[in-house]
C-alpha cells in the first residue's frame, strides 16, 4: 500500500534500512555461540535474494497489479524453493507434509485473487519469486551457532545491492518524516519474519519452513475482513480453508 503513495525504490530502500536496524538488534539480543564466516556469507547471498525480491515486487505493486504479482511471486517462489530443499539439499518430507505443500500452491493462488492476465505485473512477480526462492534457501543453510548475525548480513547485503538503484532515484529518497518511518517500519516487519524464519528452519525440513513462511498472504485477507470489514470472493474463502488445511497438514508432517 505505501508503494502507491511513495515511489517504489524509496519503500524498497528504507524498508531494507529499517530491516538492517531490527535485525542487528535482535542478534545483539540473542547472543550467538561462534560466528562462523561461512554462515555470514549464507546469509549475505539471502540477502542479495532480499534486495531483488523486494524491488520487484514493490515496483508490481505499485502498479496496482497486487491480484497478478502476490500469487505469482507466493506460488513461484514456493515451487522453486521445495524443489530446490527437495532436489538439491536431500529434504525429504513426510506424506502429511508433501500433501500440505500440494495445498499451498492453488490456496495461495485462490486467497491473493488469482491471476486473470499476465503483463508487467507477472514478469515482477516471477523475478521476484526468484529474490525469494534465494532468500529462503541461502538462510535456510546458516547454522545455529551464529545466532541471528546470517539475518544482519543479509541486511547490510541487500542495502548495498539496492544502493545503484536508489542513487538513479536520489530525488525520490526525499520523504516526509511519517513517510520515511512507516517504510522502515514496513521493512523491520520484513526482518523479523526472516528471524522468526530462520529460528524455524534451524528446527525443522527447510521445505515446511519455507512453505508455511509463504503462507502470508492469507494474513492481510483475514485482517481486512475482521479490522475493515471487506467482503472476501468465494475463490478466496476457498483459499483461506485450504491455507488452514495446508498448515495443519504441514505442522502433523
Amino acid at each position: 500500500m505505501l508503494s502507491r503513495h511513495i515511489h517504489h525504490t524509496a519503500v524498497t530502500f528504507f524498508g531494507q534500512v529499517g530491516g538492517l536496524l531490527l535485525a542487528c538488534a535482535a542478534a545483539l539480543l540473542l547472543p550467538a555461540d561462534a560466528v562462523d564466516s561461512t554462515d555470514l556469507l549464507w546469509g549475505a547471498l539471502s540477502g542479495v535474494g532480499s534486495g531483488v525480491a523486494m524491488r520487484f515486487l514493490n515496483r508490481g505493486l505499485s502498479t496496482g497489479a497486487m491480484s497478478v504479482v502476490v500469487p505469482v511471486s507466493a506460488v513461484t517462489g514456493v515451487a522453486l524453493s521445495v524443489l530446490c530443499g527437495v532436489l538439491v539439499l536431500g529434504d525429504r518430507p513426510g506424506a502429511l507434509a508433501w500433501l500440505g505443500i500440494a495445498v499451498t500452491v492453488p490456496a495461495l493462488w485462490f486467497v491473493s485473487g488469482g491471476a486473470a492476465g499476465a503483463g508487467k505485473g507477472a514478469a515482477d512477480g516471477l523475478l521476484a519469486s526468484a529474490g525469494v526462492a534465494v532468500q529462503y534457501l541461502a538462510l535456510g543453510q546458516a547454522g545455529p551457532g551464529s545466532g541471528l548475525w546470517p539475518v544482519a548480513a543479509g541486511r547490510v547485503a541487500a542495502v548495498v545491492v539496492l544502493l545503484p538503484d536508489a542513487a538513479r532515484h536520489a530525488r525520490r529518497l526525499k520523504l516526509p518524516p511519517f513517510r520515511c518511518v512507516q517504510a522502515l517500519l514496513t521493512g523491520a516487519g520484513a526482518a523479523l519474519g526472516l528471524v522468526l524464519y530462520l529460528l524455524a528452519a534451524q528446527r525443522q525440513l527447510l521445505a515446511v519452513a519455507v512453505v508455511l513462511a509463504s503462507l502470508c498472504p492469507a494474513l492481510p485477507v483475514i485482517l481486512g475482513v475482521a479490522l475493515l470489514h471487506e467482503r472476501i470472493s468465494r475463490s478466496q474463502a476457498m483459499g483461506l480453508l485450504g491455507a488452514g488445511v495446508a498448515t495443519v497438514l504441514l505442522t502433523l508432517g
